[in-house]
């Protein structure tokens, strides 16, 4: 599903940028959010996705955060966005299901983040949660796994150099 799928109305606000009211406008600031994890392989995962997520999508700031562990930390994501202009923040915990992390952990730790920044506004998303895609994810990625196996592919970047992709 594209972005044109989602409904908005622009605005033009008093420093003439355009806003989107029901989607993303070019002075909101993006952060992905994972939990975080002492492998440093696994941070920089996050990078990639957030790589990818700012190229498929266009958004002009999207920043990664890690929600302990490592760093970034939100509230480093959270001052870069202002500090690029970004005059909303949207906070994306990169999480499958609602937990203790997203009712509690992550909007407490936006909220100090944004006590700094009394005139910008933020959301706390929704995690990934039951979506008709993730199932072609778990699919696709079960379909590689047994193509490795098999020798028919390389190992996936989750997988690279850790022995884990074999059959017991």
């Amino acid at each position: 599903m594209d972005s044109s799928s989602f409904p908005s109305q622009s605005t033009i606000s008093s420093d003439g940028s355009r806003r989107e009211v029901h989607g993303l406008g070019d002075r909101d600031g993006v952060i992905i959010v994972d939990h975080g994890s002492r492998r440093q392989e696994s941070n920089l995962m996050l990078n990639e996705f957030v790589a990818m997520f700012r190229e498929r999508t266009g958004y002009p700031i999207v920043e990664p955060a890690h929600m302990e562990l490592a760093e970034p930390s939100i509230k480093d994501a959270f001052n870069l966005c202002v500090q690029q202009g970004a005059h909303r923040v949207i906070v994306s915990p990169y999480f499958l299901f609602p937990g203790r992390h997203w009712y509690e952990d992550i909007p407490a730790l936006t909220a100090e983040a944004a006590k700094e920044h009394s005139c910008i506004s933020y959301i706390v998303t929704a995690p990934l949660g039951l979506h008709e895609l993730i199932v072609d994810v778990v699919n696709d990625r079960i379909k590689h796994c047994l193509s490795h196996v098999a020798g028919d592919a390389d190992e996936c970047a989750s997988c690279s150099g850790t022995g884990r992709c074999r059959l017991f």
